[in-house]
């Protein structure tokens, strides 16, 4: 198999806040497997896929830049095999995702998709909400204040007021959810699913995870999870994702994040394999269709 060429884009690093490192680890270990099963795989960075397309027809990408979103798209719809799909990668910006989730019926936290010039704070006092999640709608989180947690509705308005001075056009404002914060990994078409409490493992991107502290491990159904998580990826387009769930008191759970591609870092080692396996068995579905 000598002959599958692959071209490997790294995400850019500002794309990767606190986690370049991460990032790149989860990356280069695919890419290794990929090698080993007898594909080359040929790595380039964000800013060279911006500036030269690569001529390899199968394209395995980290990419969040919109530009990059867009080209991927272009190649993709030109027939090339690229993972994760860029239209999945666009799917997983806030105000996209919170309205494909919404709207298929997967738990998702009451919000509201607001432009930030907005006044805000009087539905949210209708709404009964107090503590609450201002996100940037527009793109990829790149900053620590790109999703924020807002203590009552007068802070909320403050905060979405900050994204506008900053250029931001829209957000999305979630309910916070007491209980157990949850963050997980995944890999469409595989068993593989891991899962954990971030703040009890010292995990964090931003420090955002204290405001739920720490978990008290209650009881949840762990297989509706895997269901709930398998159900979102397919409907979002992407095959290899993560993201953040919260387990209220009375053990419902609620996805409150999904991510394209993420860095998988407590269990790289173990999800490398599997995610190279997932690839190679498109590859040979794409090779197929070809010809």
């Amino acid at each position: 198999m000598a002959e599958i060429k692959i071209a490997g884009i790294m995400r850019a690093s500002s794309f990767s806040p606190n986690h370049i490192g991460n990032d790149a680890a989860i990356f280069n270990i695919v890419a290794e497997q990929l090698r080993k099963r007898g594909c080359e795989v040929n790595v380039y960075s964000e800013e060279k896929f911006l500036t030269a397309p690569p001529t390899e027809r199968i394209i395995l990408n980290m990419c969040r830049e919109l530009r990059s979103i867009k080209m991927l798209q272009q190649l993709e719809d030109a027939g090339d095999l690229v993972i994760n799909s860029g239209y999945g990668i666009e799917n997983c910006i806030r105000q996209r995702m919170a309205r494909i989730l919404i709207g298929s019926n997967i738990p998702y936290p009451e919000s509201f998709l607001v432009d930030t010039d907005e006044v805000v704070k009087d539905r949210l006092t209708k709404s009964g909400i107090t503590g609450c999640w201002v996100k940037c709608g527009d793109m990829h989180s790149m900053h620590r204040e790109d999703v924020s947690y807002a203590r009552h509705p007068q802070e909320a308005q403050e905060l979405l007021q900050e994204f506008f001075m900053r250029g931001i056009k829209h957000a999305v404002i979630n309910r916070h959810i007491p209980g157990d914060l949850i963050k997980f990994y995944g890999v469409s078409g595989t068993p593989f699913f891991y899962w954990f409490y971030p703040f009890d493992d010292g995990h964090s991107k931003y420090g955002a995870e204290r405001i739920n502290g720490h978990a008290h491990q209650i009881p949840f159904d762990i297989d509706e999870l895997r269901r709930m998580c398998a159900k979102a990826a397919d409907i979002i387009d992407i095959q290899i994702y993560g993201g953040d769930c919260v387990v209220a008191p009375d053990g419902s759970i609620t996805i409150i994040d999904f991510n394209d591609w993420p860095s998988f870092a407590p269990c790289r080692e173990e999800a490398g394999p599997v995610i190279a396996r997932m690839i190679m068995n498109r590859i040979k579905t794409y090779l197929h269709s070809e010809y």
